[in-house]
């Protein structure tokens, strides 16, 4: 970093020290100086000072988010963000000074006017935003990776798909199948516990997309039931490109659904509990089974396919 971007951040720091101050003056003074005092700072130009030392001035020391208003500091200008001050029980992270409620007035006009690119723009977000929408815009960028789709325990990998597809693969040993459809038999030798859910996930490379069909057991109310449903490994627009078909039969009997599959965007929870695929009431299921209340032999066939 060059001598004069140092002294640059210090200069800031004591006029960001000095906004409290400033706060038992004039109401004309508060609205003007905090920023006239940062620019002077910045060498008079916001939008031509260094975009990275700005940004680490704005990143909370405990959280390391951008912080958003309200901004707090110590007595002795040390920032944090407003979520991390409610968890550190008043005492600054940094000096372990007593934090008070002093807000950092300069430093969230600063804030105001930067512009700064998503942070997803590696993978592939080519747009700019001001810093306060650029903050929302994040939680919900096409771009943004995707959490790992594995429901079976709790996984906090996240990526892109090609990266899932290993990682289920080589990680959670998940079953993959190539082509658009299939018949799939699920056993289950007590089908009465039906607190020890069954759980399986299959993935199938099809139109050079993957899909995932999801099968388990679960409660609606008191009334146990399986259900089949399939998610898509994309986002929401793609997904609507394709629709799937599960079937489940025996005895002369069959029930069938349709629908579209569900972005991998929607949780696997989400998606179960809205009861969006194929449900089995469990005596139904036996029934299908060879109704002998022994043993669970469900078979599932399907197929997907691309709306035109």
């Amino acid at each position: 970093m060059a001598p004069g971007d140092t002294i640059c951040k210090e200069m800031i720091e004591s006029c960001i020290a000095y906004a409290d101050y400033e706060m038992a003056t004039s109401s004309a003074d508060l609205r003007v100086s905090p920023l006239r005092k940062a620019a002077t700072c910045l060498g008079g130009n916001l939008k031509t000072s260094s975009t990275s030392d700005v940004q680490n001035l704005l990143e909370c020391p405990v959280c390391m988010n951008l912080m958003c208003p309200p901004i707090y500091q110590c007595p002795n200008g040390h920032t944090l963000c407003a979520y991390c001050k409610a968890r550190v029980h008043n005492s600054c992270p940094t000096c372990r000074g007593e934090l008070g409620n002093i807000r950092c007035l300069a430093l969230e006009k600063v804030a105001e006017s930067l512009e700064l690119p998503c942070k997803y723009q590696i993978m592939g977000c080519p747009d700019i935003f001001p810093y306060y929408i650029k903050l929302k815009h994040e939680k919900n960028c096409k771009y943004r990776p995707y959490n790992c789709v594995y429901a079976g325990a709790e996984c906090s990998v996240t990526g892109d798909i090609p990266l899932l597809v290993m990682h289920l693969k080589n990680d959670h040993k998940v079953d993959m199948h190539d082509g658009c459809s299939f018949n799939h038999r699920y056993v289950k030798s007590n089908p009465q516990e039906i607190d020890n859910a069954t759980w399986m996930l299959t993935v199938f490379n099809c139109f050079g997309r993957q899909f995932c069909l999801h099968f388990e057991a679960f409660q609606i109310g008191m009334a146990p039931v399986y259900m089949a449903f399939m998610r898509f490994m994309g986002s929401e627009d793609e997904a609507r490109q394709f629709s799937y078909s599960l079937e489940v039969g025996g005895n002369g009997r069959k029930l069938t659904w349709q629908g579209i599959p569900r972005s991998i965007r929607d949780s696997h929870k989400k998606v179960r509990d809205s009861q969006d695929g194929l449900i089995i009431q469990r005596d139904m299921a036996l029934f299908f089974s060879g109704g002998d209340q022994q043993e669970l032999k469900l078979k599932v066939a399907g197929r997907i396919w691309k709306e035109q």
